[in-house]
């Protein structure tokens, strides 16, 4: 309840505020916490986004109010990425970064790029997009707290531990905040002795950057109908450990992309492997989500990946001292919905600007929320470019199409795509793209289906069968959950949603065998035997990593992903 008793202390402070409201009808209606603007979510994005609008007021000499919600326990919790960092946004956004002592401690000195076989390694030219001159290996956690304490000291209010469940429309159908989600509810819905409601944020402007498939851009994108005129976004799944090695085994800033193995040539992912600061190597494997064989696990997969004698030698004598996963949005420049709805935008990977040739979307994401900053103060601070009582921030949209990002997203737009064909046909594809057209060809390629909709029937699939773990290199999946932090009340409503359990029965497992129970990268689902004998899909909710896979990849949609109680979740220290 800390969280909780956190904001309430931020209510008080309000109530001396000239451009913050408080009110309360009654001790049952919900508290109201009005701001000028309203950010849901404190990833690179988000902050970026506070960082901004606060430096627009200083410039002008305005006061207006900024608030960001974070469901993580604290900034940076839920944060997690494979990331070589381009520091192009953050020299746009602070200029003198370097002096604030940002956690850029290390480097990038040297890539690599192979091609994998089960027993060899490739060497592979590395593409220009792939070079990390003037780049750093990071940890994306540590660098968002950082630029918290930034946003901070202009005045910025954080409020890690309150979850956004739902967003609020006003009577004309405009969105104006979100509502947190109630503390203290009873698993069978009644309120515990601790309840206490949730609040009711507006806000005039609400920016979304929640990341890939947050739930309130989900909702947000479908009643708006934003992406009408794109491509489907499409996703992959990224499974992260990070190692602790010996000095020996250890070289600062060198980067190592591979493909191949273990992946069979039809399925897209390919590895990172980043030597970060302190002995430590970032290492995962990121895989597609239109992937075909139902008997397919992430997390295997990365295990097995291990073992590779190239990978395995890296490894050697070191130990696992964090793991998680998350999904992240693959469709780039085909994928990108209208950002602008009435009253707020699409700001990050909740809208899907990663560069995925690239490997990179921080940058990205940074400066979408730096422009859409930009466009939220100019609508707050009365400029004429907006009409009276106009709340759609379409300078936002245009100043994005006319950045770099938009430019950067169009060269590579054909790039992932091509992998429709299989490795080798991608591989030949990016090669053309690359080094004859330079991503000035004249074509669009498109996906053909959305991930869930590629599994294959169990039936006419190979099976897979992984090894054991050792307990050294490879792990059982419950003790690499244990080292996510990843805790939630057991006594409390499911936040994952089975919209009808005969479909997990009579689609899932009968015609696909089960994936969820492997397509989770926590062990969150799994079928057990009822009475009589008959398999039951059972939810382990308190494993959850808030990776969303189960909402993307379901073959019926049939699981819906919901934030539980805030403060929930993953705890990632330097993922």
């Amino acid at each position: 309840m800390a969280h909780f008793w956190r904001l309430s202390r931020g209510i008080s402070r309000r109530l001396f505020s000239n451009h913050r409201t408080f009110s309360s009808v009654s001790e049952e209606a919900r508290e109201r916490l009005e701001y000028d603007l309203v950010i849901v979510g404190a990833g690179p994005a988000g902050l970026s986004a506070a960082i901004r609008f606060k430096q627009k007021c200083q410039e002008s000499g305005v006061d207006l109010g900024v608030c960001i919600l974070e469901k993580g326990s604290e900034v940076g919790a839920h944060i997690l990425s494979g990331n070589v960092f381009e520091p192009k946004s953050l020299k746009e956004l602070l200029p003198d970064y370097e002096k604030r002592n940002p956690p850029l401690h290390t480097s990038a000195k040297k890539d690599e790029f192979y091609f994998l076989t089960q027993s060899r390694a490739f060497r592979l030219p590395t593409p220009p997009q792939m070079h990390n001159k003037g780049n750093f290996v990071i940890s994306l956690s540590e660098l968002t707290r950082w630029l918290a304490t930034e946003a901070e000291q202009l005045g910025v209010e954080i409020y890690p531990g309150f979850a956004a469940k739902s967003p609020v429309y006003d009577s004309k159908g405009k969105v104006c905040g979100v509502v947190t989600n109630d503390f203290g509810i009873a698993k069978d819905g009644s309120k515990k002795p601790s309840f206490q409601p949730g609040v009711e944020v507006r806000g005039k402007v609400t920016l979304l950057a929640e990341g890939c498939r947050g739930s309130i851009s989900k909702e947000v994108m479908k009643h708006f109908d934003l992406q009408s005129n794109c491509d489907p976004q499409s996703y992959a799944l990224g499974v992260k450990e990070v190692w602790k090695v010996p000095e020996e085994k250890h070289q600062a800033g060198l980067v190592v992309h591979t493909v191949g193995w273990p992946l069979d040539s039809r399925t897209y992912g390919g590895s990172f492997i980043y030597h970060m600061s302190d002995s430590r190597i970032a290492l995962g494997l990121v895989i597609s989500l239109d992937y075909e064989n139902p008997y397919l696990s992430p997390y295997q997969e990365l295990q097995k990946f291990k073992t590779h004698p190239k990978i395995s030698k890296m490894l050697e004598g070191g130990e696992v001292i964090q793991y998680g996963a998350r999904s992240l949005n693959e469709g780039g420049f085909q994928s990108i919905p209208k950002l602008a709805f009435p009253g707020g935008a699409l700001i990050g990977c909740s809208a899907g600007f990663l560069n995925v040739p690239k490997i990179k979307g921080t940058h990205t994401a940074m400066k979408s929320g730096m422009l859409a900053a930009e466009s939220a103060f100019e609508y707050l601070n009365g400029s004429k470019q907006y009409s009276e009582g106009e709340v759609e921030l379409e300078n936002y949209e245009r100043a994005l199409r006319n950045s770099w990002v938009y430019d950067e997203l169009s060269r590579e737009r054909n790039i992932r795509p091509g992998f429709r064909w299989g490795l080798i046909g991608g591989l030949t594809n990016a090669a053309i793209e690359t080094y004859i057209f330079h991503g000035k060809s004249f074509w669009t390629l498109h996906l053909p289906h959305e991930a869930n909709e590629s599994l294959k029937p169990a039936s006419s699939s190979k099976k897979i069968v992984y090894p054991k773990p050792d307990g050294k290199l490879t792990f059982d999946i419950l003790t690499s959950v244990a080292l996510s932090g990843t805790n939630h009340d057991h006594d409390q409503p499911p936040h994952l949603k089975v919209k009808d359990s005969k479909v997990a029965e009579e689609v899932n497992w009968k015609l696909y065998a089960g994936p969820e129970s492997r397509y989770c990268p926590a062990r969150v689902y799994e079928y057990v035997e009822d009475d009589s004998g008959q398999p039951k899909l059972q939810i382990n909710a308190q494993n959850c990593l808030h990776c969303k896979a189960c909402d993307i990849k379901d073959p019926k949609q049939n699981i819906q992903w919901t934030v539980p109680e805030g403060g929930g979740g993953p705890k990632y220290t330097v993922m």
